[in-house]
C-alpha cells in the first residue's frame, strides 16, 4: 500500500466485478467442496436428479457470492474517484486499511459471525433439517448456505482492500483461514485467534501512521524559518569569553 493520497485510476465495473467473483469462486472453492458433496450424496434420497440437483445447489451458492462481488466492485469502483484508494487502484491507502483490520477482527467475535461459522461447520444437520424435494429446491439450499457462507467470511474477504485486491499470497491465506475455520476441529479457536491477530495488526498499524505523522510534524516545525535563535552581535561575544575581563 502506498500512502499518497493520489485519485487512483479508474476500472471499468463489470470487468472489475469479474474479478471479484473469480477470486470468491476460487477462494471458497475448498470451503464450498464439503458441501456440494454431502449435497450429492443426500440427493439420493431426495428424488431428484443427481448431477442437476447439484449443480442447482453450487449455482445458488455461487450467486451469494456473485452478489458479494457486485458489492465489492461497487465499493471499489467508488473509492476510485478519492483519495481513499491509493495509486495503484487495488488497495486503499494505509489509515483505511488499518480500520478494515480492525472490523475485521471486531466482526470475528460478533454473535452473528458466530452463528454463521457454527453453520457452516453442521452441513449434515442443515441437510436433515432443511432438506428440500421441490424442484428449485436445491438451488434454493444452495442460496441460503451461500448467504450463511458470506455472513461468515465478508469481513474476512474485505482486508483484500487493505492488502490488494491482485495480490495471490493473501488470496491463497484468505481461503486456508476461511477452509480452517470451518472444518478444523478447533475452528472457533481460529475463529477468536484470527480475530486478535487482526486487531493487532490495525492497532499496529495505526500507531505506526500516527508516530510517523507526529515525527514528521516535530521536524517540521523545527525545520521553519525563524524558529532559530538569533545570533548574538559580535561584541557581546567577545566580552563575554575574552579572557582579560578575568584578571
Amino acid at each position: 500500500m502506498t500512502g499518497h493520497g493520489h485519485p487512483a485510476p479508474d476500472a471499468e465495473f463489470w470487468p472489475l466485478a469479474l474479478i471479484w467473483f473469480g477470486m470468491m469462486a476460487m477462494m471458497m472453492a475448498p470451503t464450498a467442496w464439503p458441501w456440494v458433496r454431502a449435497f450429492h450424496r443426500f440427493s439420493d434420497a431426495g428424488g431428484s436428479p443427481k448431477v442437476a440437483g447439484t449443480a442447482r445447489f453450487a449455482a445458488g451458492y455461487l450467486l451469494a457470492w456473485c452478489g458479494y462481488a457486485l458489492g465489492a466492485a461497487v465499493i471499489q469502483r467508488a473509492l476510485q474517484g478519492t483519495t481513499l484508494m491509493a495509486a495503484s487502484g487495488d488497495a486503499v491507502v494505509p489509515w483505511m486499511g488499518a480500520v478494515i483490520f480492525l472490523i475485521a477482527g471486531l466482526y470475528q467475535f460478533a454473535p452473528l459471525k458466530r452463528a454463521c461459522l457454527t453453520h457452516c461447520r453442521t452441513p449434515l444437520g442443515y441437510f436433515l433439517t432443511r432438506w428440500r424435494n421441490r424442484p428449485m429446491g436445491a438451488f434454493r439450499m444452495g442460496l441460503h448456505h451461500g448467504l450463511f457462507c458470506v455472513g461468515c467470511c465478508w469481513a474476512l474477504m474485505a482486508t483484500a482492500f487493505a492488502v490488494g485486491m491482485m495480490n495471490p499470497w493473501w488470496m491463497g491465506a484468505l481461503g486456508m483461514l476461511a477452509l480452517g475455520e470451518q472444518i478444523a476441529p478447533h475452528g472457533r479457536m481460529l475463529r477468536r485467534g484470527l480475530g486478535a491477530v487482526f486487531l493487532a495488526a490495525g492497532i499496529f498499524a495505526l500507531g505506526v501512521l500516527v508516530t510517523q505523522s507526529l515525527t514528521a510534524r516535530s521536524a517540521g516545525s523545527r525545520a521553519r524559518p525563524g524558529t532559530a535563535p538569533s545570533p548574538q552581535p559580535a561584541s557581546d561575544v567577545t566580552h563575554r569569553w575574552n579572557p582579560s575581563h578575568t584578571i
